[in-house]
């Protein structure tokens, strides 16, 4: 059980762990300081699955399985079998607290050999908290956690092109039935949607038959999410991810890939304030989504060169022998202004007829990561062949 003297810091300190650019930010009178970006539910930018944690999080482009779902939806209308599930549970924080997890379960399945159906539950469960009044005194405990509920659609429209869609509902209860600056706080929700699309083809590259990819994913696209009546929303961490992958068929029984993509939020950045609280550089945050989304690509207040830094860059590489065993590295590379998350990641998959087994471990330093050491675990299962 974790004692804090807050919860709200607990979530903070989570979410700045999660993501770089997370979930509170002071307000900033010079340019030296990080310019944070302040959205809700950040765990929806965790990689969920053992697969894509252990190449970096790249796989927007890399060839789809069941859990293609949490990076690019479109990918799953390609998949070759009837139907199946995955499940992936990952310990998260633990160098900083015991009890956190995240668990991700997705189904698929197809009536067709052009059409996909899915769905995915992703389940983040923040532990046990220790609530205390203004005394200090023990009041309770309490245990936060967050989830959100997917359903896909995904469909070919060509031989070699498909489009993709997921409606997803968000549900967020950190502090249900608490007090914070005089308001009770209740559970947040929310709904959203992810766009995507997923090109593919068999040609020559570099001399040597290749399945050349491309993909894009425009993700929790939707509502603000608060946790009070009067409450100001915050926005979601509606993401713009795009990247490119090459899988090259060298023999009989190996094939490796490599893959390359990039992302950046679509919310507002954090404007510079005066001590009068008068914006000096930038834009006011305070805007509709719409206006969030679009205004996201040239509000930094740094300008142009700022913009670029909130581009993160993710590189990956798969190997498969004979289609049975699979050998993963990534790296993960974010601007040290905009949150410094930098770290490689190594894993492996074993297949076996119908059953897959992944793993994925995250190498970064423990002195300056909370995320060193994280594990990723998944099991796969697929049935069936799609008639064609």
């Amino acid at each position: 059980m974790l004692k804090l003297r807050s919860l709200y810091f607990f979530v903070w300190q989570s979410a700045q762990s999660l993501f770089g650019q997370g979930l509170f930010s002071n307000r900033q009178t010079n340019g030296s300081e990080r310019n944070n970006i302040i959205v809700a539910v950040p765990f929806l930018l965790i990689a969920p699955d053992a697969r894509l944690a252990s190449m970096g999080e790249a796989g927007v482009a890399v060839q789809p399985d069941a859990n293609g779902m949490s990076v690019n939806p479109s990918k799953i209308a390609f998949l070759n079998q009837k139907y199946g599930f995955s499940l992936s549970y990952s310990p998260w924080l633990k160098s900083l607290v015991p009890d956190v997890s995240l668990t991700y379960f997705t189904a698929f399945y197809k009536p067709n050999e052009k059409t996909a159906l899915g769905a995915a539950i992703r389940y983040f469960n923040l532990g046990e908290i220790q609530l205390t009044d203004i005394n200090q005194q023990n009041v309770g405990v309490y245990s936060p956690n967050e989830l959100a509920f997917d359903v896909t659609y995904a469909r070919q429209m060509s031989e070699t092109f498909s489009l993709g869609t997921s409606l997803r509902y968000i549900y967020s209860n950190l502090a249900a039935g608490q007090f914070s600056s005089g308001q009770q706080t209740e559970a947040g929700t929310a709904l959203a949607v992810d766009v995507s699309a997923y090109f593919k083809k068999l040609t020559q590259f570099l001399g040597t038959d290749a399945i050349v990819s491309a993909g894009l994913n425009l993700s929790n696209i939707g509502t603000k999410l608060s946790y009070s009546d009067n409450g100001n929303g915050n926005f979601l961490p509606a993401n713009f991810k795009i990247g490119g992958a090459s899988t090259f068929l060298i023999d009989d029984f190996s094939q490796i890939t490599f893959a390359l993509d990039f992302n950046k939020l679509m919310v507002p950045t954090q404007p510079i304030y005066d001590v009068n609280g008068k914006i000096t550089a930038g834009k006011d945050p305070n805007r509709s989504v719409s206006s969030g989304i679009f205004g996201s690509f040239n509000d930094a207040p740094g300008g142009f060169a700022e913009e670029i830094k909130e581009v993160n860059v993710v590189a990956g590489m798969e190997y498969w022998y004979n289609q049975q065993f699979a050998f993963r590295t990534g790296y993960f590379y974010e601007s040290p202004q905009k949150g410094n998350r930098r770290y490689f990641s190594l894993g492996a998959g074993l297949k076996y007829n119908i059953f897959n087994i992944d793993l994925a471990y995250l190498l970064a330093n423990t002195q300056k990561s909370p995320l060193a050491n994280t594990l990723r675990f998944t099991l796969l299962f697929n049935f069936g062949t799609v008639q064609k």
